[in-house]
Protein backbone atom coordinates (compact mmCIF):
# COMPACT_ATOMS: atom_id res chain seq x y z
CA UNK A 1 0.00 0.00 0.00
CA UNK A 2 2.78 2.54 0.33
CA UNK A 3 3.63 1.81 -3.27
CA UNK A 4 0.77 4.39 -4.54
CA UNK A 5 1.01 7.39 -2.45
CA UNK A 6 4.81 7.67 -2.93
CA UNK A 7 4.73 7.45 -6.89
CA UNK A 8 1.33 9.58 -7.19
CA UNK A 9 2.90 12.66 -6.44
CA UNK A 10 5.69 12.13 -9.07
CA UNK A 11 3.07 11.20 -11.66
CA UNK A 12 1.03 14.02 -10.67
CA UNK A 13 3.95 16.54 -11.32
CA UNK A 14 4.80 14.86 -14.80
CA UNK A 15 1.31 15.19 -16.05
CA UNK A 16 1.13 18.82 -14.61
CA UNK A 17 4.48 19.45 -16.33
CA UNK A 18 3.20 18.05 -19.64
CA UNK A 19 0.13 20.01 -19.79
CA UNK A 20 1.60 22.83 -19.14
CA UNK A 21 4.15 22.33 -22.41
CA UNK A 22 3.19 24.20 -25.70
CA UNK A 23 1.19 22.08 -27.77
CA UNK A 24 3.15 24.17 -30.57
CA UNK A 25 6.42 21.53 -29.84
CA UNK A 26 4.62 18.32 -30.44
CA UNK A 27 3.46 19.79 -33.68
CA UNK A 28 6.70 20.66 -34.65
CA UNK A 29 8.58 17.56 -33.45
CA UNK A 30 5.89 15.92 -35.90
CA UNK A 31 6.78 17.93 -38.34
CA UNK A 32 10.50 17.31 -38.34
CA UNK A 33 10.14 13.55 -37.73
CA UNK A 34 8.24 12.96 -40.82
CA UNK A 35 10.48 15.62 -42.95
CA UNK A 36 13.34 13.33 -41.19
CA UNK A 37 12.02 10.20 -42.24
CA UNK A 38 10.47 10.75 -45.64
CA UNK A 39 13.72 12.59 -46.77
CA UNK A 40 13.05 11.09 -50.41
CA UNK A 41 9.63 12.90 -50.83
CA UNK A 42 9.72 15.83 -48.58
CA UNK A 43 12.95 16.99 -50.97
CA UNK A 44 10.94 16.72 -54.24
CA UNK A 45 8.40 18.46 -52.65
CA UNK A 46 10.43 20.86 -51.51
CA UNK A 47 12.45 21.47 -54.85
CA UNK A 48 9.42 21.91 -56.43
CA UNK A 49 8.34 24.77 -54.41
CA UNK A 50 11.71 26.58 -54.86
CA UNK A 51 11.53 25.96 -58.19
CA UNK A 52 7.99 27.47 -58.14
CA UNK A 53 9.38 30.10 -56.03
CA UNK A 54 12.55 30.81 -57.84
CA UNK A 55 10.61 31.30 -60.95
CA UNK A 56 8.22 33.67 -59.47
CA UNK A 57 10.37 36.32 -57.88
CA UNK A 58 12.52 36.45 -61.15
CA UNK A 59 9.46 37.24 -62.72
CA UNK A 60 7.79 39.20 -60.80
CA UNK A 61 11.08 41.38 -60.51
CA UNK A 62 11.52 41.67 -64.27
CA UNK A 63 7.93 42.48 -64.52
CA UNK A 64 8.19 45.24 -62.73
CA UNK A 65 12.18 46.41 -63.60
CA UNK A 66 11.66 45.34 -67.38
CA UNK A 67 8.74 47.91 -68.16
CA UNK A 68 11.50 51.18 -66.42
CA UNK A 69 14.17 49.10 -68.62
CA UNK A 70 12.01 48.67 -72.04
CA UNK A 71 10.76 52.33 -71.42
CA UNK A 72 14.12 54.14 -70.75
CA UNK A 73 15.28 52.34 -74.47
CA UNK A 74 12.45 53.78 -76.01
CA UNK A 75 13.11 57.05 -74.83
CA UNK A 76 16.68 56.18 -77.26
CA UNK A 77 14.71 56.42 -80.20
CA UNK A 78 13.71 59.90 -80.11
CA UNK A 79 10.44 62.07 -79.14
CA UNK A 80 7.11 61.09 -78.75
CA UNK A 81 5.24 63.90 -78.27
CA UNK A 82 5.73 66.65 -80.93
CA UNK A 83 4.58 70.20 -80.19
CA UNK A 84 4.20 72.07 -83.50
CA UNK A 85 3.30 75.94 -84.41
CA UNK A 86 -0.62 75.95 -86.04
CA UNK A 87 -0.45 77.51 -89.97
CA UNK A 88 3.22 77.52 -90.40
CA UNK A 89 4.15 79.96 -87.40
CA UNK A 90 6.82 80.20 -85.12
CA UNK A 91 5.72 79.04 -81.04
CA UNK A 92 5.38 81.73 -78.80
CA UNK A 93 8.29 82.88 -77.10
CA UNK A 94 7.48 80.77 -73.65
CA UNK A 95 6.37 77.98 -75.20
CA UNK A 96 9.30 75.59 -74.22
CA UNK A 97 9.20 77.22 -70.87
CA UNK A 98 5.54 76.31 -70.48
CA UNK A 99 6.13 72.75 -71.66
CA UNK A 100 8.56 72.17 -69.70
CA UNK A 101 6.80 73.20 -66.78
CA UNK A 102 3.68 71.06 -68.01
CA UNK A 103 6.44 68.48 -67.87
CA UNK A 104 7.55 68.62 -64.27
CA UNK A 105 10.77 66.90 -64.93
CA UNK A 106 9.16 63.86 -66.35
CA UNK A 107 10.60 64.38 -70.12
CA UNK A 108 12.70 66.23 -72.07
CA UNK A 109 11.62 68.98 -74.66
CA UNK A 110 13.93 70.43 -77.46
CA UNK A 111 12.85 73.18 -79.94
CA UNK A 112 13.63 73.09 -83.69
CA UNK A 113 13.43 75.93 -86.17
CA UNK A 114 13.43 75.53 -89.66
CA UNK A 115 14.41 77.74 -92.49
CA UNK A 116 14.85 77.17 -96.13
CA UNK A 117 18.91 78.38 -97.40
CA UNK A 118 20.51 78.25 -100.38
CA UNK A 119 24.59 77.70 -101.46
CA UNK A 120 26.68 79.80 -103.01
CA UNK A 121 25.25 78.21 -106.48
CA UNK A 122 21.75 78.63 -105.54
CA UNK A 123 20.77 74.80 -104.25
CA UNK A 124 17.98 74.97 -101.48
CA UNK A 125 19.14 73.06 -98.41
CA UNK A 126 16.99 73.05 -95.21
CA UNK A 127 18.44 74.49 -92.22
CA UNK A 128 17.26 73.90 -88.65
CA UNK A 129 18.33 75.53 -85.14
CA UNK A 130 18.42 73.60 -82.43
CA UNK A 131 20.16 72.37 -78.21
CA UNK A 132 22.70 70.33 -79.46
CA UNK A 133 23.03 69.68 -75.53
CA UNK A 134 19.44 68.13 -75.57
CA UNK A 135 19.23 66.69 -78.43
CA UNK A 136 21.99 64.44 -77.51
CA UNK A 137 19.68 63.14 -74.87
CA UNK A 138 16.57 62.94 -76.85
CA UNK A 139 18.18 61.47 -79.91
CA UNK A 140 20.55 59.17 -78.88
CA UNK A 141 19.65 56.48 -82.14
CA UNK A 142 21.41 59.77 -84.28
CA UNK A 143 24.49 58.13 -85.73
CA UNK A 144 26.91 61.30 -85.43
CA UNK A 145 30.51 61.54 -86.10
CA UNK A 146 30.99 64.87 -84.15
CA UNK A 147 29.09 67.01 -82.35
CA UNK A 148 29.45 70.85 -82.50
CA UNK A 149 31.66 72.21 -79.82
CA UNK A 150 30.84 75.31 -79.47
CA UNK A 151 27.51 78.02 -79.84
CA UNK A 152 28.94 81.03 -82.14
CA UNK A 153 26.59 84.04 -82.56
CA UNK A 154 27.62 85.55 -85.52
CA UNK A 155 28.21 89.25 -86.22
CA UNK A 156 25.79 91.34 -88.90
CA UNK A 157 26.53 90.27 -92.28
CA UNK A 158 25.80 92.10 -95.48
CA UNK A 159 23.98 90.54 -98.12
CA UNK A 160 27.30 89.66 -100.26
CA UNK A 161 29.57 89.72 -97.23
CA UNK A 162 31.50 87.12 -95.10
CA UNK A 163 31.17 86.90 -91.48
CA UNK A 164 33.79 88.54 -89.80
CA UNK A 165 33.78 86.18 -86.81
CA UNK A 166 34.88 82.37 -86.65
CA UNK A 167 32.94 80.42 -88.64
CA UNK A 168 29.98 78.29 -87.08
CA UNK A 169 30.08 75.02 -86.55
CA UNK A 170 27.09 72.92 -87.95
CA UNK A 171 26.00 69.38 -87.92
CA UNK A 172 25.82 68.57 -91.31
CA UNK A 173 23.73 65.58 -92.51
CA UNK A 174 25.48 62.81 -94.95
CA UNK A 175 23.46 63.53 -98.01
CA UNK A 176 23.38 67.32 -97.90
CA UNK A 177 27.23 67.16 -97.25
CA UNK A 178 27.76 65.00 -100.34
CA UNK A 179 26.15 67.82 -102.51
CA UNK A 180 27.47 71.08 -100.18
CA UNK A 181 31.30 69.99 -98.10
CA UNK A 182 31.99 66.84 -100.02
CA UNK A 183 35.76 67.47 -98.12
CA UNK A 184 34.86 68.47 -95.36
CA UNK A 185 35.81 71.71 -96.26
CA UNK A 186 33.83 75.46 -94.98
CA UNK A 187 30.80 76.85 -96.86
CA UNK A 188 29.00 79.74 -97.22
CA UNK A 189 24.74 80.06 -96.67
CA UNK A 190 22.36 82.60 -97.45
CA UNK A 191 18.57 83.18 -95.78
CA UNK A 192 17.33 86.36 -97.32
CA UNK A 193 20.11 88.54 -98.43
CA UNK A 194 22.21 87.25 -95.05
CA UNK A 195 24.91 85.11 -95.61
CA UNK A 196 26.51 82.41 -92.94
CA UNK A 197 29.61 81.13 -93.29
CA UNK A 198 29.58 77.36 -91.58
CA UNK A 199 32.54 74.73 -90.62
CA UNK A 200 31.35 71.00 -90.07
CA UNK A 201 31.91 69.90 -86.89
CA UNK A 202 30.89 66.46 -87.84
CA UNK A 203 27.94 64.23 -90.01
CA UNK A 204 24.52 62.85 -88.96
CA UNK A 205 23.22 60.03 -90.43
CA UNK A 206 19.62 58.25 -89.62
CA UNK A 207 18.10 57.35 -93.00
CA UNK A 208 15.33 59.82 -92.67
CA UNK A 209 15.13 63.24 -93.71
CA UNK A 210 17.87 64.27 -91.10
CA UNK A 211 20.26 62.93 -93.42
CA UNK A 212 19.33 65.99 -95.83
CA UNK A 213 19.90 69.00 -93.36
CA UNK A 214 22.07 71.25 -91.62
CA UNK A 215 22.08 71.70 -88.01
CA UNK A 216 22.95 74.97 -85.93
CA UNK A 217 22.81 75.82 -82.76
CA UNK A 218 19.59 77.89 -81.82
CA UNK A 219 21.40 80.69 -80.74
CA UNK A 220 23.43 81.37 -83.86
CA UNK A 221 20.24 80.31 -86.30
CA UNK A 222 17.97 83.07 -84.19
CA UNK A 223 20.45 85.55 -84.55
CA UNK A 224 21.61 84.34 -88.70
CA UNK A 225 17.64 84.09 -89.46
CA UNK A 226 15.27 85.94 -87.14
CA UNK A 227 13.39 82.84 -87.21
CA UNK A 228 11.72 81.36 -84.00
CA UNK A 229 11.02 77.75 -83.30
CA UNK A 230 8.05 76.21 -85.20
CA UNK A 231 8.60 72.96 -83.36
CA UNK A 232 8.93 70.80 -79.95
CA UNK A 233 10.25 67.55 -79.72
CA UNK A 234 8.97 66.06 -76.27
CA UNK A 235 10.04 62.28 -75.19
CA UNK A 236 7.50 62.08 -72.13
CA UNK A 237 8.59 59.31 -69.78
CA UNK A 238 6.03 57.09 -68.14
CA UNK A 239 3.45 54.34 -69.31
CA UNK A 240 1.21 55.02 -72.13
CA UNK A 241 -1.46 56.27 -69.92
CA UNK A 242 1.03 59.14 -68.28
CA UNK A 243 2.03 59.83 -71.77
CA UNK A 244 -1.77 60.27 -73.27
CA UNK A 245 -2.50 62.19 -69.94
CA UNK A 246 0.82 64.36 -70.62
CA UNK A 247 -0.43 65.01 -74.22
CA UNK A 248 -3.59 66.29 -72.96
CA UNK A 249 -2.27 68.78 -70.29
CA UNK A 250 0.06 70.40 -72.98
CA UNK A 251 -3.03 70.71 -75.01
CA UNK A 252 -4.25 72.61 -72.22
CA UNK A 253 -1.24 74.84 -72.01
CA UNK A 254 -0.68 75.67 -75.43
CA UNK A 255 -3.66 75.85 -76.96
CA UNK A 256 -2.30 77.80 -80.05
CA UNK A 257 -0.28 74.77 -80.59
CA UNK A 258 -0.96 71.34 -82.57
CA UNK A 259 0.35 68.69 -79.83
CA UNK A 260 1.08 65.55 -81.71
CA UNK A 261 1.75 61.55 -80.37
CA UNK A 262 4.60 60.21 -82.38
CA UNK A 263 2.10 56.82 -83.07
CA UNK A 264 4.98 54.50 -83.95
CA UNK A 265 6.53 54.93 -81.21
CA UNK A 266 3.77 54.85 -78.52
CA UNK A 267 1.97 52.01 -80.21
CA UNK A 268 5.27 50.33 -80.54
CA UNK A 269 5.98 51.42 -76.87
CA UNK A 270 2.91 49.62 -75.96
CA UNK A 271 2.76 46.73 -77.63
CA UNK A 272 6.32 45.31 -77.02
CA UNK A 273 5.64 46.46 -73.12
CA UNK A 274 1.96 44.15 -73.07
CA UNK A 275 3.53 41.23 -74.71
CA UNK A 276 6.31 41.23 -72.89
CA UNK A 277 4.31 41.71 -69.70
CA UNK A 278 2.30 38.68 -71.06
CA UNK A 279 5.40 36.44 -71.38
CA UNK A 280 6.42 36.72 -68.24
CA UNK A 281 3.06 36.05 -66.57
CA UNK A 282 2.26 33.40 -68.53
CA UNK A 283 5.79 31.73 -68.11
CA UNK A 284 5.60 32.11 -64.23
CA UNK A 285 2.09 30.48 -64.21
CA UNK A 286 3.29 27.44 -66.42
CA UNK A 287 6.00 26.91 -64.18
CA UNK A 288 4.25 27.40 -61.29
CA UNK A 289 1.28 25.14 -62.31
CA UNK A 290 3.97 22.65 -63.29
CA UNK A 291 5.28 23.07 -59.44
CA UNK A 292 1.82 22.41 -58.20
CA UNK A 293 1.46 18.79 -60.05
CA UNK A 294 4.63 18.02 -58.69
CA UNK A 295 3.79 18.90 -55.41
CA UNK A 296 0.57 17.15 -55.72
CA UNK A 297 2.49 13.93 -56.72
CA UNK A 298 4.43 13.77 -53.77
CA UNK A 299 1.86 14.40 -51.22
CA UNK A 300 -0.21 11.97 -52.54
CA UNK A 301 2.64 9.41 -52.30
CA UNK A 302 3.35 10.92 -49.25
CA UNK A 303 -0.65 10.04 -47.83
CA UNK A 304 0.13 5.93 -49.20
CA UNK A 305 3.21 5.85 -47.76
CA UNK A 306 2.40 6.70 -44.00
CA UNK A 307 -1.51 5.19 -44.39
CA UNK A 308 -0.54 3.12 -41.50
CA UNK A 309 0.54 6.30 -39.46
CA UNK A 310 -2.40 7.63 -39.96
CA UNK A 311 -4.61 4.83 -38.94
CA UNK A 312 -3.05 4.25 -35.86
CA UNK A 313 -3.41 8.01 -35.28
CA UNK A 314 -7.33 7.50 -35.67
CA UNK A 315 -7.08 4.31 -33.91
CA UNK A 316 -6.13 6.22 -30.93
CA UNK A 317 -8.44 9.22 -31.07
CA UNK A 318 -7.27 11.83 -33.60
CA UNK A 319 -9.96 13.49 -35.11
CA UNK A 320 -9.95 14.09 -38.47
CA UNK A 321 -10.14 17.68 -38.11
CA UNK A 322 -6.76 17.05 -36.51
CA UNK A 323 -5.19 14.56 -39.20
CA UNK A 324 -6.25 17.50 -42.03
CA UNK A 325 -4.69 20.50 -40.12
CA UNK A 326 -1.85 18.57 -39.19
CA UNK A 327 -0.70 17.33 -42.81
CA UNK A 328 -2.12 21.09 -43.88
CA UNK A 329 0.91 22.43 -41.67
CA UNK A 330 3.36 20.04 -43.62
CA UNK A 331 2.38 20.83 -46.87
CA UNK A 332 2.26 25.00 -45.71
CA UNK A 333 5.88 24.08 -44.13
CA UNK A 334 7.06 23.17 -47.32
CA UNK A 335 5.88 26.05 -49.29
CA UNK A 336 7.12 28.92 -46.78
CA UNK A 337 10.75 27.21 -46.49
CA UNK A 338 10.67 26.97 -50.20
CA UNK A 339 9.04 30.17 -50.80
CA UNK A 340 12.13 31.37 -48.56
CA UNK A 341 14.72 29.85 -50.01
CA UNK A 342 13.53 30.40 -53.96
CA UNK A 343 13.28 34.28 -53.35
CA UNK A 344 16.95 34.11 -52.27
CA UNK A 345 17.75 32.03 -55.89
CA UNK A 346 15.26 34.23 -57.64
CA UNK A 347 16.82 37.40 -56.66
CA UNK A 348 19.85 36.18 -58.15
CA UNK A 349 17.94 34.91 -61.33
CA UNK A 350 16.96 38.45 -62.13
CA UNK A 351 19.71 40.17 -61.56
CA UNK A 352 21.69 37.95 -63.74
CA UNK A 353 18.85 38.51 -66.66
CA UNK A 354 19.08 42.21 -66.61
CA UNK A 355 22.90 41.59 -66.27
CA UNK A 356 23.07 39.77 -69.52
CA UNK A 357 19.75 41.19 -71.57
CA UNK A 358 19.92 44.56 -70.16
CA UNK A 359 23.45 45.48 -69.28
CA UNK A 360 21.80 46.58 -66.33
CA UNK A 361 21.18 45.72 -62.66
CA UNK A 362 17.69 44.50 -61.74
CA UNK A 363 17.02 45.78 -58.44
CA UNK A 364 15.97 43.10 -55.70
CA UNK A 365 12.27 43.69 -54.55
CA UNK A 366 11.69 42.81 -51.24
CA UNK A 367 8.34 43.50 -51.16
CA UNK A 368 7.97 40.80 -53.13
CA UNK A 369 8.48 38.45 -50.17
CA UNK A 370 5.52 38.25 -48.03
CA UNK A 371 3.48 37.92 -51.46
CA UNK A 372 6.06 35.16 -53.13
CA UNK A 373 5.69 33.50 -49.23
CA UNK A 374 1.83 33.73 -49.13
CA UNK A 375 1.38 32.47 -52.63
CA UNK A 376 4.20 29.12 -52.30
CA UNK A 377 1.77 28.97 -49.01
CA UNK A 378 -1.40 28.96 -50.97
CA UNK A 379 -0.19 26.70 -53.74
CA UNK A 380 0.72 23.79 -51.04
CA UNK A 381 -2.31 24.22 -49.61
CA UNK A 382 -4.14 23.59 -52.80
CA UNK A 383 -1.76 21.12 -53.94
CA UNK A 384 -2.70 19.39 -50.55
CA UNK A 385 -6.62 19.15 -50.74
CA UNK A 386 -6.48 15.63 -53.06
CA UNK A 387 -4.39 14.13 -50.51
CA UNK A 388 -6.60 15.41 -47.38
CA UNK A 389 -9.93 14.02 -49.45
CA UNK A 390 -7.63 10.46 -49.30
CA UNK A 391 -7.15 10.68 -45.67
CA UNK A 392 -10.70 10.82 -44.99
CA UNK A 393 -10.74 7.72 -46.55
CA UNK A 394 -8.49 5.68 -44.29
CA UNK A 395 -10.10 3.31 -42.18
CA UNK A 396 -8.06 2.23 -39.24
CA UNK A 397 -9.38 -0.92 -38.67
CA UNK A 398 -8.52 -2.43 -41.94
CA UNK A 399 -5.05 -0.64 -42.52
CA UNK A 400 -3.97 -2.41 -39.23
CA UNK A 401 -5.31 -5.59 -40.36
CA UNK A 402 -3.18 -5.17 -43.13
CA UNK A 403 -5.99 -5.11 -46.12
Amino acid sequence: MSFIPTQLPETAEVVSRRTRKPHTSMLLRMLMRAAVLRRGRAASALLAMIVAATAATAMLNLYVDVQAKFRSEFRNYGANVVVVAKDGQSLSADALKTANATLSGRGIAVPFAYAVARTVDGRSVVVAGTDFEQVQKLDKWWSVTAWPQTSNVPANTEATGIPVRPPTEALIGIRAAAAISPKNQPFVLSFQGRTLQLTPAGTLQTGAAEDSRIYLPLDSFEAWTGVQPSTIEIAATGSPEEVNATIRNLTQALPAADVRPVRQILEGEARVLGKTRATLLYAAMVIILTAALCVLSTLIGWVFDRKRDFAIMKALGASERLLNGFFAAEAAALGATGALIGFAIGVGVAAWIGRANFHASVAPRFSLLPGVVAGCIVVALISALLPISLLRRVEPAMILRGE
